[in-house]
């Protein structure tokens, strides 16, 4: 009897037990379940392919109850098999990613570029981050100042979103050619004016033994001098329409002054232009050489501006030297990109891409934070931070490459050029206006060659800019090729 007490008592026990055991068991089930995590990005196809390999893979395989689905805005693949008219009417992606953020099914995450993430900020279809990086004790402060900055004055003093790397250029400049020359080398926070002196007192020689003290890029046949001018220019925020796009506002003493002082470098030959792309023929003396289009490696550039990833262009160059006729490395290093009096500190080379951002709409936030912060982490950039083409966000990360020694600051020092969303909007919405810069390509070329004065050039072009500005508007293709280039 006594034996059987026991067992109704052991049996009765664990029949109130298994109720809690199974909801336990239940629970942490439901916490390892698979878990989908939507992120938006702004162009299918090989984008897509891209995003993997960069952020979502890696989070995929530390986080295996999370399932990364990548939701394009735009399948730029579909293109491959459009006819032209089909290509000419391509979705605004800024548009699209907007019906992936409100729709049916709102994507949890999206990786921006800066304009389409300021225009989202600006409409609150994006999740401020302060209070969930204050809650966890994310790090911010090791992020570079340039971008925590730019991010910030878009959000109005708050984060809605974070981007683990950038892309920026600065001013390269071949130490060997200024010493020879006998002038004082390039410094940090130099005004354009300045660099410009520079490059005439370095420049030297005639034809094609001809060393020009400045190029806007690296490339012997890529350096027209009338396309590099956006760049120059990007800082000044300056319009060449208004913010109809039906008046041009090209015919100003800012404009006049900016394409006046490029005009002459071309035309004094301290930068080179059109007629200058086959200048010094070919370095290996008639046969291939990898130097025959790079003007500072081949020693015809005192100063450049490129990108971050050109010193891999040059770090390979020297490994190589051994095997180039002729050549030797030249002594090199950067500085800061010059910026306007009127702009001090601005420069138009720093990008970033890859902001990401939590959807307000979010229907897996947790996920989407999780992954916003590991993406935008220390781990991530150590790994990260060996790339050869953009530079992580986290400035301990951010070192030269392995056995160089250059300023790398100059690469982050800056703060890049505010974008105008009016200007961004009338880009989206009308896809020729960028035919408006070729209409005077050979105008500008007339300057240079002194058979035009920059204020008639100036007055031309606002002529013929108004003439196509109604074309361009009504998006008709045909009448805005055949007014530039004619029949």
């Amino acid at each position: 009897m006594k034996k059987r007490n026991k067992l109704m008592m052991l049996t009765l026990s664990m029949m109130l037990l298994i109720p809690l055991l199974t909801a336990c068991g239940g629970e942490a089930k439901q916490n390892e379940q698979e878990r989908v995590l939507r992120i938006g990005v702004l162009y299918g196809g090989g984008d897509e392919q891209y995003i993997r390999q960069e952020y979502t893979d890696i989070f995929e395989y530390m986080n295996g109850n999370i399932s990364i689905e990548i939701v394009p805005a735009v399948d730029t693949s579909e293109y491959r098999y459009s006819d032209s008219a089909e290509r000419g009417k391509r979705p605004d992606p800024t548009e699209e990613m907007r019906k992936q953020l409100t729709g049916a099914n709102p994507v949890d995450v999206v990786i921006l570029d800066r304009d389409s993430f300021q225009q989202f900020v600006r409409d609150g279809q994006l999740k401020q981050l302060d209070p969930l990086i204050q809650k966890d004790g994310f790090d911010t402060t090791d992020i570079i100042p340039s971008v925590m900055d730019t991010i910030k004055i878009i959000g109005d003093g708050n984060i809605y979103g974070l981007t683990p790397t950038f892309t920026s250029n600065a001013l390269y400049y071949n130490k060997t050619l200024f010493k020879e020359a006998g002038v004082d080398l390039p410094t940090d926070n130099m005004t354009w004016d300045e660099a410009f002196e520079l490059a005439r007192r370095v420049a030297n020689g005639e034809g094609k033994d001809r060393t020009y003290g400045f190029s806007f890029n690296q490339y012997r046949r890529g350096g027209n001098a009338f396309y590099n001018v956006a760049n120059y220019a990007a800082p000044l925020q300056l319009r060449k329409y208004d913010d109809k796009a039906e008046k041009m506002t090209i015919n100003t003493p800012q404009w006049e002054k900016v394409y006046d002082t490029i005009a002459k470098l071309s035309q004094d030959n301290i930068m080179p232009g059109r007629k200058d792309e086959d200048n010094g023929g070919s370095y290996g003396e008639g046969r291939y050489s990898p130097l025959d289009n790079d003007l500072f490696l081949s020693g015809k550039a005192a100063m450049i501006l490129s990108y971050y990833s050109y010193t891999s262009d040059l770090f390979d160059a020297n490994k190589n030297a051994g095997k180039i006729k002729n050549f030797q490395m030249p002594e090199w290093d950067v500085v800061t990109i010059p910026h306007h009096p009127e702009a001090p500190g601005i420069s138009s080379g720093m990008r970033f891409d890859s902001i990401m951002a939590i959807n307000t709409q979010a229907q897996n936030p947790d996920d989407a934070w999780k992954f916003v912060q590991f993406i935008n982490g220390e781990d991530w950039a150590k790994i990260r931070s060996r790339s050869t083409y953009e530079l992580v966000t986290r400035k301990s990360f951010i070192k030269p490459k392995e056995g160089m020694n250059y300023n790398i600051q100059s690469f982050y020092a800056m703060k890049p050029a505010p974008s105008n969303p009016v200007e961004d909007k009338l880009n989206r919405e009308y896809r020729n206006l960028w035919m408006i810069d070729n209409s005077v390509y050979e105008l500008f070329e007339k300057r240079i060659e002194g058979k035009l004065t920059t204020a008639d050039m100036l007055k031309q072009w606002e002529t013929k800019g108004n003439q196509l500005l109604p074309m361009i508007k009504k998006n008709d293709d045909e009448a805005v090729q055949k007014a530039v280039y004619g029949d």
